[in-house]
């Protein structure tokens, strides 16, 4: 599934080249691709399922966050994202990349993945695609894509 997500990142949902593409010939040029249905069809949930993050009452992701909250991993985050990849993710919390509320989508993002295990590579995406998809964090992504792309830049400011 992550592949479809990296392969729709990078050919639409970035460059704004599909956002009015319809699913049904979304899939078929997926399927051409070489990509699997199920796993077409699970990215394609998983889309949906980060918007949907951003108006659900029953995870209001988008409201305030107190700086004094602290994050604590569970044994199954921990197992999943190395302290190399928690230490990141209090890294751009700390710089300003995330806040408090974009790491818990992003939380929820990577447990949708269904892997057992997360690589730095892949959690940086994972971030990307999440920023992205927030209203206003355009100098986010920016910043988070200087990150990926190991560009150096002003991520204080």
């Amino acid at each position: 599934m992550f592949e479809v997500l990296m392969y729709l990142f990078e050919n639409y949902i970035h460059n704004d080249a599909g956002l009015f593409i319809e699913p049904n010939e979304l899939t078929d040029e997926l399927l051409r691709a070489g990509f699997n249905q199920a796993e077409i069809f699970k990215a394609l949930d998983w889309l949906e399922q980060l918007a949907e993050l951003q108006h659900s009452d029953t995870s209001p992701y988008l409201i305030t966050d107190s700086p004094q909250t602290i994050r604590v991993f569970t044994d199954h985050e921990c197992k999943m994202l190395d302290v190399q990849c928690r230490n990141f993710l209090m890294f751009v919390e700390r710089i300003g990349v995330t806040n408090g509320v974009t790491r818990e989508m992003v939380m929820d993002r990577l447990a949708a993945l269904d892997k057992p295990f997360i690589g730095l590579d892949d959690l940086k995406w994972v971030v990307l695609m999440v920023l992205f998809n927030v209203p206003g964090a355009e100098v986010a992504c920016e910043q988070m894509e200087d990150l990926i792309f190991d560009q150096p830049g002003d991520l204080l400011h």
